[in-house]
């Protein structure tokens, strides 16, 4: 059986998708030959960079963990998901109910695999939710419906946007829809960010590794350093210990110091709304 046969109508396994490629990097199963092809496409650019992209992308799902971990550790009951990806180990339900049992979920993605994976795993689920969502609508996704069932906009919440943005490579739109979402936040939420940067990495071969993603269902990809991503918290109060490398980012390991910000990855970080804004 091609792959094709395994997939719902419309979906074309010969196109890569983000999404399995991001489960092919983590060492799941639910991805396709053509995204396991470009996958190690990526993988060996990233050699050439002296990285590893299974690293990188174990240590952005650990850092989603430990900040999901730390905002339920403050209260947070809420939080919405966005470009939430396949379901893996230590989805952000999980991780929330060990500190909150009464945490409430809201996974969005655009994805339709991602969609009938993430529908199966929480299907008897009431506090879950898997909706179908394009980031570069936030004010839709925020305004549906089904959110609005399972979440509080007027009490605090999360907004995750772990290794989500890059895939906006205007950096103008993606700014602006940071902004939608930031504004609509109210007093004492959080956002949450993790996005991919170019460090020092000799142009050609960031270029190669750019070029490998306009093959895929998200049209490329686009890195952006620690100043762009600082600017996504503007008007919110910057965690310790500020915008890092994903590694670095624990609350209760200080980062060493200086980070090097040279090398190639993801940066990440973690911003409250202020009780009055």
């Amino acid at each position: 059986m091609s792959d094709q046969d395994r997939v719902p109508a419309g979906i074309d396994a010969r196109v890569p998708s983000v999404a399995r490629m991001y489960d092919y990097y983590l060492g799941g199963k639910d991805n396709f030959a053509s995204d396991r092809e470009a996958a190690e496409k990526v993988i060996e650019i990233g050699r050439q960079m002296g990285n590893d992209a299974g690293e990188i992308a174990r240590a952005n799902r650990a850092f989603l963990g430990r900040a999901v971990r730390r905002l339920a550790e403050a209260g947070v009951r809420q939080f919405v998901d966005l470009g939430a990806g396949l379901p893996t180990q230590d989805n952000v339900h999980q991780v929330a109910r060990r500190h909150a049992p009464d945490a409430r979920v809201v996974y969005v993605d655009n994805d339709p695999i991602v969609l009938i994976h993430a529908r199966a795993l929480l299907a008897r689920d009431p506090d879950t939710l898997a909706l179908a969502g394009d980031l570069r609508d936030p004010d839709a996704i925020m305004d549906d419906p089904q959110l609005r069932e399972r979440i509080d906009v007027t009490r605090p919440y999360a907004v995750l946007m772990a290794a989500v943005l890059h895939f906006i490579p205007d950096d103008a739109e993606a700014a602006g829809i940071v902004q939608r979402i930031r504004d609509r936040l109210s007093p004492g939420s959080y956002l949450v960010v993790s996005h991919i940067y170019q460090g020092n990495a000799a142009e050609d071969v960031a270029t190669a590794g750019r070029q490998v993603y306009t093959t895929t269902t998200s049209g490329g990809i686009t890195g952006r350093g620690p100043d762009q991503l600082s600017g996504y918290f503007d008007g919110l109060d910057l965690l310790p210990p500020g915008v890092v490398p994903v590694a670095h980012w624990d609350p209760e390991k200080p980062p060493a110091s200086p980070v090097d910000l040279d090398r190639p990855g993801i940066l990440a970080g973690v911003g409250r709304v202020p009780d009055a804004r």
